[in-house]
């Protein structure tokens, strides 16, 4: 049973979601305002977290970046319909996907559902690869699914960490960013090509010493991004 964290102010809206995840065996937890979904994200462990931006206490964005300091949970941020810039904002936190209200339930669950398997794809990979990925001082640990520059960790969430393994894994190969958005969000995803650099743009700064002249992750303008070796 996977366990799923809602949380919106709208209590109606958090109704229905829980009544309907429920039906498909799913447990859900609700909370209503920022401050308490931090408190639950810390106390137990989500397969996946669904954010409202508008909240009391803490807004969405700051719950997101709160939680992205200790997790890489799943995280699926719901917004107002048209409000692009909140969409942005929101995978700049840290956030995995986003969906807009008002939404249909059956597109939020077929969400949580290509999410869920991704991972756990993800997770029975891990337990077959053992080894270190190691370029330019950049280690990947595919195991225990770390990053490290030099001996520093770095905390990426699980979609940044996708894109570096992606990269580092295959140096030299330029990937377009419709490529990337398939190959990490699968080919159901329905965002654009900004959720690409979105998260190109993050992954750079936490990894590179000075993302506008990047060693690692390199831009093929036109094209897409790939690794230097």
């Amino acid at each position: 049973m996977k366990n799923v964290l809602i949380v919106d102010d709208e209590k109606l809206i958090v109704k229905g979601l829980k009544f309907s995840l429920e039906q498909d065996d799913m447990a859900v937890d609700m909370a209503y305002d920022g401050e308490t979904a931090v408190e639950m994200a810390r106390a137990k462990e989500y397969d996946i977290i669904l954010l409202d931006i508008m909240l009391p206490k803490l807004t969405g964005l700051e719950v997101c970046q709160v939680i992205r300091e200790f997790s890489d949970v799943p995280i699926i941020m719901l917004t107002a319909k048209g409000e692009d810039m909140d969409k942005i904002i929101g995978l700049e936190y840290g956030a995995d996907d986003y969906i807009t209200k008002p939404f249909n339930i059956l597109e939020v669950k077929a969400r949580i559902k290509a999410i869920l398997r991704r991972n756990s794809r993800n997770d029975s990979s891990k337990q077959e690869k053992s080894n270190a990925i190691e370029q330019k001082g950049l280690r990947i640990e595919t195991d225990s699914r770390r990053v490290f520059i030099g001996d520093k960790e770095v905390n990426l969430t699980a979609k940044e960490f996708e894109l570096v393994l992606i990269l580092v894994s295959n140096p030299n190969k330029v990937y377009s960013r419709d490529e990337l958005m398939k190959m990490v969000w699968g080919p159901g995803y329905r965002g654009d090509a900004r959720t690409v650099d979105v998260h190109v743009r993050r992954l750079r700064e936490k990894i590179e010493k000075n993302p506008a002249e990047p060693e690692y992750i390199y831009t093929k303008w036109g094209v897409g991004y790939y690794f230097q070796e």
